[in-house]
């Protein structure tokens, strides 16, 4: 079983910045794709940014130029870096990870429990 802690949240003014991080821990065989999904009140869940280990990042429309996605893959942490930021990031943001828990086996999508952001204007 993997799990996935996020942390960083919070409450920040407009054009602000925020830090999450996200480490996943437990039956790790390999660590695919990682990545941030947010969601907000009325709105569908949308993909923030993901990256694959040594590939390019993926960014969400609305977020490009203003958040950068990085990854320490000795620590199974992905990080967020998010600047310039409006009221309208205000989500819960979602980690999720595919993760391969041993040689052989099809990689499983993990979920970690989420984190507010909230930015005022």
């Amino acid at each position: 079983q993997v799990q996935l802690v996020e942390s960083g949240g919070g409450l920040v003014q407009a054009g602000g910045s925020l830090r999450l991080s996200c480490a996943a821990s437990g039956s790790i065989f390999r660590l695919n794709a990682m990545g941030w999904y947010r969601l907000a009140p009325g709105k569908q869940r949308e993909l923030v940014a993901a990256i694959i280990s040594g590939g390019q990042p993926n960014y969400g429309d609305s977020v490009k130029g203003r958040f950068t996605i990085s990854r320490d893959n000795a620590k199974n942490t992905v990080y967020l870096q998010m600047d310039s930021l409006k009221p309208e990031d205000t989500a819960v943001y979602y980690c999720n990870a595919h993760v391969t828990e041993g040689p052989m086996m099809t990689p499983i999508s993990s979920w970690g429990q989420g984190t507010q952001v909230t930015v005022s204007s």
